[in-house]
């Protein structure tokens, strides 16, 4: 039977990127590469006596690939990869996970690519029914071309909150620097919510312009603090969306940023009024405190009367309350006759505008009220008995005296 004997031919192994080989600074990017075998056989004898051999010479063998940074900018995540087997006139692929520097310089860049296989250099035949192989191992550097195109990076100079309390609205105060070597055209600087963070943006953007390279700019944001947040600081992120110089919009990387919050208004009951008496109407003294960390403007307090008191006067004006201070307020107070003597605990709280002039309202207070055991109705009686003896006595005197006249 016949048999097939390759005369010549061998691998012939290329590479190239898969997709765009375009990048910008501080890209965190997975780069594909296609490895490809354009290895042909030239000649081929089929006679017999010609053991068939297992492999063709034109097969490259248990292909690992390596790539290395070079020059360029780039830090390399993955270790070498092993592909396999790759015939002749097929190819393979292999993914390295790499981040260009977020300074990197625009141009051009070449990333080597260590290629290493092993392939059958030949093949003795000995006698009718053997056959000795001979490979040769082969390591090759193919070279992949990179281009690092420029962009706008931020940088965070400065970033200070202005009126920024738990509950409450107010400003971000933000400077940031083009450190990028592109030139953005109608540039809009944009602040984002990062993930659940307490920092809600309500004015989300600010237009620029034209933001060269090395230029920085003032941006002012409003932003609201959620009412469950406490005083620490949270991360809020900045990113620019412009024109680059192929007139493309493009959006930069967002810089995230950590802003200082304060704590929010609150207010606490520093004295209770007196006793109160059953079918009694009265006016009651609260004095409030601001134990919070930022003023609260025109407060107005308000307590809820409820069964069995009453109340036609039941709000009460403080005015601007600074960390600290304190205020009364006096409501007209009545409680039913048939009220139970005991302690009551009535809810309080206070309208308030912050510094942006937004309504806010704090927490419910407890106002706590005693009402008194109604008084004992002897000493009443006593006193009419008296008084009823006293006018008795002075009318017989009157009536002895005329009638011995």
């Amino acid at each position: 039977m016949a048999g097939t004997k390759y005369m010549s031919g061998g691998p012939d192994i290329s590479a190239a990127l898969s997709g765009s080989n375009q990048f910008s600074p501080g890209q965190d990017t997975t780069l594909n590469v296609k490895i490809e075998n354009k290895g042909l056989i030239d000649i081929k004898f089929v006679q017999s006596g010609i053991v068939d051999r297992d492999d063709l010479p034109n097969t490259a063998k248990l292909v690992s690939v390596a790539l290395s940074p070079g020059d360029a900018p780039i830090v390399i995540k993955s270790d070498p990869q092993n592909v396999g087997d790759i015939p002749g006139g097929k190819s393979a692929s292999a993914s390295f996970a790499v981040k260009f520097s977020s300074d990197a310089a625009a141009g051009r860049y070449v990333l080597p690519l260590t290629v290493k296989y092993t392939y059958l250099s030949s093949a003795e035949q000995i006698g009718q029914d053997s056959i000795q192989y001979i490979y040769k191992d082969v390591e090759e550097t193919i070279d992949l071309p990179v281009s690092i195109e420029p962009r706008v990076i931020l940088e965070v100079v400065s970033a200070d909150p202005e009126h920024l309390n738990v509950g409450n609205e107010g400003y971000l105060h933000v400077k940031v620097k083009n450190t990028g070597l592109e030139t953005g055209e109608s540039t809009i600087i944009k602040i984002a919510r990062n993930g659940n963070s307490p920092l809600i943006p309500t004015d989300s953007s600010v237009y620029i312009g034209t933001l060269s390279p090395g230029e920085t700019v003032d941006c002012t944001f409003k932003v609201s603090v959620s009412r469950d947040a406490t005083a620490q600081t949270y991360p809020v992120d900045l990113l620019a969306v412009y024109q680059d110089h192929e007139g493309d919009t493009v959006t930069s990387d967002p810089v995230t940023v950590g802003v200082p919050v304060g704590g929010k208004v609150s207010f606490e009951v520093i004295s209770t009024p007196g006793e109160l008496t059953p079918g009694v109407k009265k006016v009651i003294e609260v004095e409030y405190r601001n134990t919070g960390d930022t003023t609260a403007y025109n407060a107005q307090a308000r307590i809820s009367a409820i069964d069995p008191f009453t109340s036609n006067d039941d709000t009460a004006f403080l005015g601007d309350l600074a960390p600290g201070d304190t205020a009364i307020a006096r409501y007209e107070v009545s409680v039913d006759q048939a009220a139970v003597a005991k302690d009551y605990g009535l809810d309080s709280e206070i309208r308030y505008r912050d510094a942006l002039d937004n309504s806010q309202i704090s927490d419910t207070m407890k106002v706590q009220v005693k009402v008194a055991p109604a008084g004992s109705p002897l000493p009443m009686i006593i006193g009419i008995i008296i008084i009823l003896g006293i006018v008795g006595g002075v009318g017989y005197y009157v009536y002895q005296k005329r009638k011995k006249n």
